[in-house]
């Protein structure tokens, strides 16, 4: 098949969108936490990049997006026709009509592996090891989210029966919210939870975070059509019109509630609309992806106050957000889905649908939501128990920028990180002080 040259020019343009995201994560991640934490924080989605990357490139996109029909596994997971990317190469384009490189597909949907990883970090921020971190993600990466990225994407068992995703409310946010609730409890509270304050030290550096998703997620969304059509236009309208009802909704909450709207709750108001119109952006009208943000900024508003209900330290509202979020988006469409992609797939409730499109919208973020909260607790335990997911008491007082990475994020001159003062400047590790990993 020849090269759709401007399918491909779109294609590679959504590609750098996506990718650009994970460092937007890392400023908004980064600019919630404590000053001490900031660095590691960061460096927790750029390490995701890398591992990610490598791994995605060996054998993710094969376990993906690959068949292996004369498998039993195959409904579970794909088969090893493309480790090392190699079929690709040789293979100059796909054959599934796009008229894109075979390989320009594989780098968009690795830049999507990617920023589901670094999601997770942020339910642990402050307290784990960069060195288990980086084991995790690539343990994770291939025993969690390349086979649900074949049960919904590829020829695995939720495709099959026609779920609605369109680009990743199950596969990235419920997937990584479950994960994050998980790894939270694994690794437990932070010293001074609910004791001590824990304010977002940057709020510029979220704003700016919250700015680069918001623009990325084009390429998140509108890029999953993998084509330049009416749906891929749909796809962006609808989602900048749910986030910002989301923002709105979000800020009315707040006001209601507490009397101030906030620059936070603005930049997670536009995270949760983002994550809700995910799933839904190419199969619903716009007046229905202003139903989904409004819901979204509203049920996440409310939602982030659970973990001091339940007690568990969700430290960056991963599960509030995204959890919630992808849940909220991907129930919507059993009801508001009007334009089906398959002959699986059918209209929403409110559309003539029935109750069967319905029923496979909350079968899906249940059936992956168990799938990811199970098996990454035995991950985290598993290396929580062995080489210790934790770092020291000590450390996290002292910070884990400093303790793990030798540097702070900002030069205070007679402020350290941890609250240090001295005449001579910024306190640093001492000398003996062994770096942990």
């Amino acid at each position: 098949m020849e090269i759709d040259s401007g399918t491909t020019a779109w294609m590679l343009t959504a590609a750098a969108l996506v990718l650009l995201m994970t460092p937007g994560l890392a400023f908004f991640y980064g600019g919630m936490t404590r000053a001490k934490s900031v660095l590691n924080m960061m460096m927790m989605s750029f390490g995701a990049i890398v591992t990610v990357t490598v791994t995605w490139m060996l054998f993710g996109h094969s376990l993906a997006f690959t068949d292996n029909p004369s498998s039993a596994l195959n409904t579970f997971v794909g088969g090893f026709d493309a480790l090392g990317l190699q079929s690709l190469v040789d293979t100059a384009t796909a054959d599934d009509g796009t008229g894109m490189p075979s390989l320009v597909f594989s780098m968009f949907q690795m830049t999507f592996a990617i920023i589901t990883v670094a999601l997770i970090s942020g339910a642990i921020a402050d307290r784990a090891k960069f060195g288990a971190w980086m084991l995790f993600t690539v343990i994770w990466a291939t025993v969690v989210y390349f086979p649900v990225a074949h049960w919904v994407w590829g020829t695995g068992w939720l495709n099959t029966m026609g779920i609605e995703d369109f680009a990743g409310g199950t596969v990235v946010h419920i997937n990584a919210g479950a994960a994050a609730l998980a790894l939270a409890l694994v690794l437990g509270k932070r010293q001074g939870w609910r004791k001590e304050p824990m304010r977002p030290h940057n709020l510029t550096l979220v704003l700016l975070g919250a700015a680069l998703l918001w623009f990325g997620w084009f390429g998140f969304n509108a890029g999953s059509e993998l084509a330049v059509d009416g749906i891929t236009g749909l796809a962006f309208i609808n989602t900048q019109v749910a986030t910002a009802v989301a923002v709105g909704a979000w800020l009315l909450v707040e006001k209601l509630r507490d009397g101030h709207a906030t620059s936070l709750g603005a930049a997670s108001g536009a995270v949760a609309g983002l994550v809700a119109i995910t799933p839904a952006c190419g199969f619903v009208d716009p007046w229905a992806a202003m139903v989904i943000g409004l819901l979204a900024g509203a049920a996440c508003a409310y939602a982030v106050g659970l973990k001091y209900r339940l007690g568990y330290d969700d430290s960056l509202d991963v599960v509030g957000v995204h959890l919630v979020g992808g849940v909220v988006g991907a129930v919507a469409l059993g009801f508001l889905a009007a334009y089906p992609a398959t002959d699986q797939q059918s209209e929403g409730l409110f559309y003539g649908g029935g109750f069967g499109q319905l029923g496979l919208q909350v079968l899906g973020p249940v059936a992956v939501g168990a799938y990811s909260f199970v098996i990454t607790w035995i991950i985290g335990t598993v290396i929580h128990k062995t080489l210790g997911f934790r770092i020291s008491s000590e450390d996290e007082v002292t910070g884990v920028d400093i303790t793990t990475h030798a540097e702070t994020g900002y030069d205070l001159g007679t402020v350290h990180a941890s609250g240090v003062s001295s005449p001579n400047g910024p306190v640093t590790a001492p000398a003996t002080k062994k770096v942990d990993a």
